[in-house]
């Protein structure tokens, strides 16, 4: 995810739209007090966490929290409650019902002073799964490393042990070993909450020993204990524990014994990932204490390198210090790099990096010479030319009389271009809202000189030149007023009025008009296809999508080329998601608009959505075309990807959500020359003393009784002291103390019958949706014109006693 959020966008609709909009996302959002005390909680809480989003309500956030993080959080949620912080974001574990502990990233945003949230409002998205794989990961480095850096048995166990601590409780924990001569168990390693260490003892009936005839990795919990010991499988050895869990310890020609871990309270601490998990481990443990306790241990370590090289699933290789020749790789390696392991051999370790890295890579090896285990990021390349951003963790050791390095690398490429995704994202949505912000104030600026130049225009006859001037003003305000559009679109808060159309019908009627803009040196080509589907979109925005496109393709193809649009049904899956996290897997329509222009480099790329950012020279761009097509394509539920290389040409393609209801047709509307008339009464409420002005005398132009209100407040005592019928409250969204749509709600309460016409500068408010949805209600969105709020007046009221002016 750039622009606001699905959080934020949440915080305009209804509660019941509310409800529905976060269900249907995974992340948990959760509003509460500085105090934590919890105020909402989004349907998710019952899918992640188990608890129903009501039993949340008024109970203690922070009772939630892992008791060694708790205090953190509360302390920077307590700064962000007092301004002292921005948006807060930390990693912190949530108690789920059962009472296990999941790994969440949240992010806190203080709406503390927002009227009718007044909370704070935190995002948790899960990254249990993931820190999971990151401890995983790190647990196979350590156990091979362990091997390598320990002296004998006990040391490496002990080791084992810390590793296998960071992903599973581990507290109560024993590895047995069996003899097989003596058919025998012995217990060179024993952690445990209340038995000490046996001596050696028979195979017999244990846990443990079903676990070693079976050869199975099994999980006992009380239940299946009972069930076990009905069968006289299984016999209670030791204190009994109702979560049990035991792996072999598997070689690859011998099941040399059992490790165990075990919880005497919680009989949910383990579970099925917990068991494959350590099964997986349990082999190179295995392999390390075979190698410890073998009696040649010069083939043995040679044995067990070779075994923990097959069985890790990361790329692993030994290079020798020197040379810097490939002395082994393992299949992991092969898979990741596409060389074969003869390929291999003939190579050195500069091979697989790019020529720029090279001699950074030189360096560091004479740098770090001798200075032991090395952490750290570096370049590779795979033989068909891909770049990959790799985490390093290299050892050096001794092996046949000479320094080698063993090297275990993790592709994070993908980790850091979502990443980047995300902080491009970020980046986006802080831009945005202030781009929102200054039109809003625009908006009302413009509203005030809109105004009264219409009202000089219509007022007594002017001279030539004052008349010619006044227009000019006004021709300026109209220029300006489309900048601030644009922002609005590029921020999302513009009102749109979507139907259900064919995109199709769009394209092709623009394909019209296209020609004589882009010039006749540049061939134009439309491929729609012809089963297209339907989408919901405002059509005007979606023309001002294609109209930008191909202004930029223009000038992009100064000597001509050739332009093309695209229509297409697109299915986006899981694997698209995948490259593409933003994007929901299902059925979409894409619109691609492709040139043959100069085309773009990245760092070009990473800016183009930006308001302002242009390439064009200075006074023959705004810089804010492909922003208002980025902010049209996000606002209408979509996504937009643009592809491009430098003297190869740009694509974009814009993916919109597909739907299945009928196709829709374009309302009509009363001719813009028409300014109806009218004698009701009408309650006018704007804190802009300048904007309530022009409002009244458009609306005493058109015949209406009007009554001036600075606020909500004052509108409310006008009503109240009035003597006569209210029939038409127009009112600002958003004022001091009190909404325009709070304004509107106790005014009805009264006077159902009233009317209402909000008026805004943006959609940022739930009465933009209520004013797309009510019939009694309309939305002027500023500046508008003396015949639009006349027009709008006699809508809601109602056609009857109105003649034009």
């Amino acid at each position: 995810m750039s622009g606001r959020s699905p959080i934020e966008h949440a915080t305009t609709l209804g509660a019941e739209q509310l409800n529905t909009l976060l269900g249907a996302i995974h992340e948990l959002v959760i509003l509460h007090a500085p105090d934590g005390t919890i105020l909402y909680a989004s349907p998710s809480c019952q899918k992640t966490l188990r608890y129903e989003p009501d039993e949340l309500l008024n109970t203690d956030l922070f009772s939630l929290l892992h008791p060694s993080e708790a205090a953190g959080v509360r302390a920077w949620m307590g700064a962000l409650a007092t301004g002292a912080k921005g948006a807060a974001i930390e990693r912190c574990r949530l108690r789920a019902r059962d009472g296990g502990w999941r790994w969440f990233d949240i992010s806190s945003l203080s709406r503390l002073k927002e009227p009718g949230i007044e909370g704070i409002i935190t995002t948790f998205t899960e990254a249990t799964n993931l820190r999971r794989m990151e401890e995983e990961r790190q647990v196979i480095s350590e156990v091979v490393h362990a091997l390598n850096e320990t002296a004998n048995l006990d040391q490496l166990l002990t080791r084992i042990h810390q590793a296998l601590k960071k992903v599973v409780y581990a507290e109560n924990c024993f590895v047995a070993l069996h003899d097989p001569e003596a058919d025998t168990f012995s217990f060179p390693f024993i952690v445990d909450e209340f038995d000490a260490a046996p001596p050696p003892q028979k195979v017999g009936r244990s846990c443990t020993a079903f676990v070693f005839r079976t050869g199975r990795a099994t999980l006992i919990p009380q239940t299946e204990f009972d069930r076990l010991a009905a069968k006289g499988d299984v016999e209670l050895v030791g204190s009994p524990s109702p979560a049990w869990l035991g792996v072999p310890l598997k070689t690859p020609s011998a099941t040399i014994g059992v490790l165990v871990v075990q919880h005497y309270s919680n009989e949910n601490a383990y579970d099925q990932r917990d068991l494959e998990f350590l099964d997986s481990v349990g082999g190179h443990i295995a392999l390390a204490i075979e190698r410890r306790t073998a009696e040649d241990s010069l083939r043995a370590s040679e044995s067990m390198f070779r075994l923990l090289f097959a069985h890790n699933p990361l790329p692993t290789w030994v290079f020798d210090s020197e040379s810097l020749k490939f002395l082994q790789v393992n299949e992991a390696a092969v898979k990741q790099y596409g060389y074969t392991r003869e390929e291999f051999a003939a190579m050195t370790s500069l091979d697989i990096r790019p020529e720029a890295e090279r001699e950074r890579f030189l360096k560091h090896l004479r740098e770090w010479y001798g200075r032991g285990r090395y952490q750290g990021i570096s370049q590779h390349i795979t033989k068909d030319g891909k770049k990959l951003e790799v985490e390093i963790i290299a050892h050096p050791f001794q092996h046949a009389g000479r320094e080698v390095r063993l090297v275990v690398a993790q592709d994070i490429t993908e980790r850091h271009q979502l990443e980047e995704q995300l902080r491009q994202a970020q980046k986006m949505e802080a831009v945005g809202r202030l781009a929102g912000g200054v039109a809003h104030d625009f908006n009302n600026l413009l509203m005030v000189i809109k105004g009264h130049t219409e009202l000089l225009l219509n007022s007594a006859p002017q001279s030539e030149q004052a008349a010619r001037k006044i227009e000019q003003i006004d021709r300026a305000a109209d220029r300006a007023a489309t900048l601030t559009r644009q922002l609005l679109a590029f921020s999302r808060m513009q009102v749109l009025q979507p139907r259900v159309m064919n995109l199709n019908n769009v394209v092709e009627d623009m394909g019209k008009l296209l020609p004589r803009l882009i010039g006749e040196d540049i061939d134009l080509l439309i491929q729609m296809a012809s089963d297209l589907g339907r989408i919901r979109a405002d059509a005007s925005q979606m023309e001002q999508i294609i109209m930008n496109l191909a202004v930029n393709a223009r000038d992009a193809m100064p000597n001509g080329g050739r332009l093309v649009i695209e229509t297409c049904n697109a299915e986006l899956d899981k694997v698209y998601n995948a490259a593409h996290p933003i994007v929901k897997p299902g059925s979409y329509i894409c619109l691609a608009v492709s040139d043959t222009g100069t085309g773009m480099d990245a760092e070009t790329q990473t800016h183009i959505f930006e308001p302002f950012f242009t390439t064009k020279e200075q006074g023959k761009g705004t810089g804010l075309g492909l922003s208002t097509v980025y902010g049209v394509v996000k606002q209408s539920g979509g996504f937009i990807w643009v592809y491009s290389e430098v003297g190869k040409g740009t694509c974009f393609k814009i993916y919109l959500p597909r739907v299945e209801e009928p196709e829709e047709n374009a309302g009509g509307v009363l001719p813009l020359g028409e300014a109806p008339r009218g004698t009701e009464t009408i309650l006018l409420a704007e804190d802009e003393q300048d904007v309530r002005e022009v409002a009244r005398e458009f609306l005493e132009s058109g015949g209406y009784t009007v009554m001036e209100a600075r606020d909500g407040r004052d509108a409310l005592r006008i009503a109240a002291e009035h003597p006569g019928t209210i029939d038409l409250l127009v009112t600002d969204m958003v004022m001091p103390g009190m909404t325009g749509q709070e304004l509107a709600g106790r005014l009805q309460q009264k006077n159902a019958q009233l009317r209402v016409i909000y008026m805004s500068g943006y959609s940022e408010h739930t009465a933009a949706e209520a004013a797309q949805a009510e019939p009694s209600v309309r939305l002027l969105t500023k500046p508008f014109s003396r015949g639009a709020v006349l027009r709008a007046v006699r809508e809601v009221l109602g056609a009857d006693r109105t003649s034009c002016l």
